[in-house]
């Protein structure tokens, strides 16, 4: 709802030339050349799974030789792997170089900005490519502007509480009813913290800018926000804000049980999920499949449920956007690839009877990208149900319990500044005792209206 290089099987295609973002460079080379053949389209394409995630690697690799039968006047020249798919330094490194490929990956925090600084291909005169544009969701919104459509979504999720059913039996708990207060999931991470030396009961990120984005789910949870309505000034010092931090220092020092290892990156805490001794971490539903896809965790461990006590739930996703350079016909080829992948029910991402063949889980409630009266969605639910190969009842207090919560959106344009400001208050109070969480939120605020002042 996160962060992750090799050619792909080409004797004919050439890689293409990607030398910068800004929408008056001149595009690059569209074509090359087979023997004794028409010219092709060559794009290039990231986030192929990693190497780590051997099953859906080998899935990607045979979609792009299909992809390529299907369409012979196409060439992906280069895929590109990235674990994970949005890693904000490696990111914003390619884009200011000019390194990102034809068609790269983006997560919804960053679709405004890139369209805002004209660092995405307006794909409005080329959706006719697009077969299922019609029958998207809302999440296709956050790709508009002014008329104009900037991208695709491919993913989306919503926040939970993920929890480890066997530490809860472990430690005397029941794992049919995980905590629906915070004051419960304290009473539930000292029980389990209390197993011994290594166990901890709940953990939290607190850098790389994961820290701010938890900061910022657990904010809208308990009803605060983290801007103003018109996105001009922070909003996050406030009763709720202090309620997540001071929470979070009451757990780490006074029931001890957090331990005291930092969280700096997705990665880092997802390890620690998957390696048994953590019982519960805020996380979308699609965590469940991440540690056992790609940390190798027991699946059939692991649930999750609504967040606690919640008001608003974090949605956010990604999508796929096209580099500004792109020709015509790369614009094209790069939305019949990304719908091929990633749109098209039995197709890519939405194979369900490959998925379940390869190993993989199939049945967990996402992605939902279409509306559900749409024969889209009505395939995409019969083709999950059919050849569901996991316990859906794993979801189910998670589809229950978050039903009824608004969903809300992630905070504007500037998402990932404000989240690596908002990284430092998370990790003081996880770090320092004596950490005065009205102080960090103060200091917080005004690193966060500066940032707003200066970006206009």
């Amino acid at each position: 709802m996160t962060p992750r290089t090799i050619a792909i099987l080409l004797s004919t295609g050439l890689a293409l030339s990607l030398a910068g973002c800004g929408s008056g460079d001149a595009p690059s080379d569209a074509a090359a050349t087979g023997s004794g053949s028409a010219a092709k389209t060559a794009i290039t394409v990231n986030c192929k799974p990693p190497k780590t995630n051997a099953a859906q690697r080998a899935t990607f690799e045979e979609d792009v030789i299909a992809f390529q039968k299907l369409h012979p006047d196409i060439t992906i020249s280069k895929a590109v792997d990235a674990f994970p798919c949005y890693e904000p330094r490696t990111f914003e490194a390619k884009l200011a170089g000019g390194q990102l490929e034809t068609v790269f990956y983006v997560n919804f925090p960053n679709v405004r900005r890139l369209i805002e600084s004209r660092q995405a291909a307006d794909i409005t005169p080329y959706l006719d490519t697009v077969d299922v544009y019609d029958d998207f969701n809302e999440s296709i919104e956050i790709f508009k502007k002014d008329g104009k459509v900037y991208g695709l979504p491919t993913d989306g999720y919503g926040m939970g509480l993920v929890y480890n059913k066997e530490l809860f039996a472990k430690a005397g708990l029941d794992p049919a009813a995980p905590p629906k207060t915070w004051a419960e999931v304290r009473e539930a991470a000292k029980r389990i913290a209390a197993l011994g030396p290594g166990y901890v009961g709940f953990g939290e990120y607190s850098g790389g800018n994961t820290g701010g984005w938890h900061f910022t789910a657990s904010l809208y949870a308990r009803g605060g926000d983290v801007l103003t309505p018109d996105g001009k000034k922070a909003a996050f010092n406030s009763p709720e804000g202090r309620a997540v931090l001071e929470n979070l220092k009451q757990m780490r020092w006074t029931d001890n049980s957090m331990g005291s290892r930092l969280y700096t990156e997705w990665a880092a805490l997802m390890k620690a999920m998957a390696g048994g001794k953590m019982g519960m971490m805020l996380g979308a539903p699609d965590v469940l499949i991440a540690l056992r896809n790609d940390f190798q965790a027991k699946f059939e461990n692991y649930a999750v449920t609504a967040v606690p006590e919640a008001k608003a739930l974090l949605n956010g996703g990604s999508g796929y956007m096209i580099n500004p350079k792109a020709t015509p016909e790369q614009i094209r080829a790069g939305l019949e690839w990304i719908e091929y992948e990633f749109l098209t029910p039995g197709k890519g991402q939405l194979d369900y009877a490959r998925a379940k063949n390869a190993g993989l889980t199939v049945g967990q409630p996402y992605p939902d990208l279409f509306r559900p009266e749409t024969e889209s969605a009505k395939a995409v639910a019969e083709l999950r149900a059919t050849h569901a190969n996991i316990d859906q009842s794993q979801f189910a207090l998670w589809l229950e319990g978050s039903k009824n919560i608004p969903p809300k959106a992630e905070p504007g344009p500037y998402a990932q500044e404000i989240y690596a400001i908002l990284d430092t208050p998370m990790s003081a109070v996880l770090t320092r005792r004596d950490a005065d969480v009205g102080q960090l939120l103060a200091d917080a605020e005004a690193k966060v209206n500066a940032l707003l002042a200066r970006k206009g």
